[in-house]
This record gives structure tokens, sequence and C-alpha cells, in this order.
């Protein structure tokens, strides 16, 4: 499945959930997604949740 595929489905859903739920649902489920595409990132090792967390309290920086 290429990502025009996955876009286009995407924005499908966030489109149901406005128009089904309001902005409210719209936003929840758009921060539901976010979170669940940084967790599977995390889990197919492209992304170290540690250093993500050290930079966001300012322990280290990105550059």
């Amino acid at each position: 499945m290429n990502l025009t595929v996955v876009g286009v489905a995407v924005g499908a859903f966030l489109a149901f959930m406005a128009f089904s739920f309001g902005f409210w649902g719209f936003l929840i489920a758009l921060i539901f997604m976010a979170v669940g595409a940084l967790f599977g990132r995390a889990a197919e090792g492209k992304l170290d949740l540690r250093s993500v967390i050290d930079a966001i309290t300012g322990r280290r920086s990105s550059s």
C-alpha cells in the first residue's frame, strides 16, 4: 500500500469523524492517530522515545 492510499484513507476517516462528531470528535481522533503513529515508529525502532522526552524536558537539545 503506497502513501497516497494511506493519506486518502486517513483523510476520509478524519472527514467522517468531523461530520459525525463535530470539531471535538475530529480533534480527539487526530490526537489518537498522532499518538499511535509515534508509538508505531517507536515499536519499529525508527524513533527513540527517551531522546524525545529528554528534548521536551530540556535535558538535551536537538542540535
